[in-house]
């Protein structure tokens, strides 16, 4: 990736940060019932992922609270912005909106305002297809890969065990999307890869592309169908470096990759093994971690879905 200007993101005021609609596994206890959040803990944790990529150099721009939509402070799902690796001025990039569940659904007018105010255009898919920004649609390498799953209406459903019902949860994108994003990245190809555990229900939990040009991927083999993790093999060979269970668990594909005109960096969840840390370096990068683990814990999103990759601009704007 090339670093040439300002690199901005976008990260939502934790202030309100709850679990309101409980939509993924992480949400809910095995009984069902949603999480607490320790909001002062959380909100600690996320002014030091914020003042983290400051100090990279990062320009971050702040989406504020609104109680009613706690999920703000997840703005990787807000959408997806073109040429996110090519420096151009604000004003000739322009930001698509996602199409989130109905829980979130009402955060997408927060994300058109605070966009148009930082002097980004803002433009939607109409059609009603679901597709949750670049949680699910992001480059790696020379392509752009597309994650998706079988969507369902989220519910419980009896099960022969303790509990006696388990709720089911289905993933986040429809693929049907695909016909609108091709012509949004073209000449790049669109690569699709189904996603297998709910667990890991967008594809930035399960996938990760790193370093200058993004050549590197960090993939969890179990999260992805048999068919596409051979597809992957086969594309990115060497590049690919499996991610075992325990980094997989603690969300090392949710972490940020950012290369300035000198260093690459990947902010990574804490926690992460030692092993992986030094596969990254050995690629020339160098990880940065960082604690965020009471969004993971009780929303089911970390470093990554904190961050709305706004790519980079020419101007150099204050943060």
């Amino acid at each position: 990736m090339s670093d040439d200007g300002q690199r901005s993101v976008l990260m939502g005021d934790p202030s309100h940060f709850s679990v309101q609609g409980g939509a993924n596994p992480h949400t809910r206890t095995r009984w069902g019932t949603k999480r607490h959040v320790d909001r002062a803990l959380a909100i600690e944790q996320w002014h030091g992922l914020k003042r983290t990529l400051e100090e990279l150099g990062i320009r971050v721009i702040v989406v504020p609270p609104d109680p009613v939509q706690p999920g703000l402070v997840y703005p990787a799902n807000a959408g997806i912005q073109s040429r996110v690796d090519t420096p151009e001025p604000i004003s000739a990039k322009t930001f698509t909106l996602a199409n989130l569940l109905p829980t979130r659904a009402g955060e997408k007018p927060h994300y058109r305002r605070v966009l148009e105010q930082a002097g980004y255009r803002v433009s939607e898919i109409d059609e009603p297809i679901r597709f949750e920004g670049e949680a699910d649609f992001f480059p790696v390498a020379d392509v752009h890969v597309l994650t998706y799953g079988r969507l369902e209406r989220q519910r419980f459903v009896p099960a022969l065990a303790i509990p006696p019902w388990k709720r089911v949860y289905g993933f986040r994108t429809d693929v049907r999307v695909q016909s609108r994003l091709e012509p949004m990245v073209a000449p790049r190809e669109v690569l699709l890869v189904a996603l297998t555990l709910e667990t890991h229900y967008h594809g930035d939990t399960a996938l990760c592309a790193f370093g200058p040009g993004r050549r590197f991927l960090l993939a969890y083999e179990a999260a992805i169908e048999p068919d596409d993790w051979s597809k992957l093999q086969g594309r990115f060979a060497d590049h690919l470096i499996p991610l075992r269970e325990d980094d997989a668990r603690r969300y090392a594909a949710n972490s940020f990759t950012y290369a300035s005109q000198t260093d690459a960096y990947l902010v990574m969840p804490g926690g992460v093994s030692e092993r992986l840390q030094d596969e990254v370096r050995d690629r020339g990068v160098a990880p940065v971690t960082v604690d965020v683990s009471e969004f993971l814990k009780k929303g089911g999103g970390s470093v990554k879905c904190m961050i709305g990759d706004l790519g980079c601009t020419l101007e150099s704007t204050s943060s």
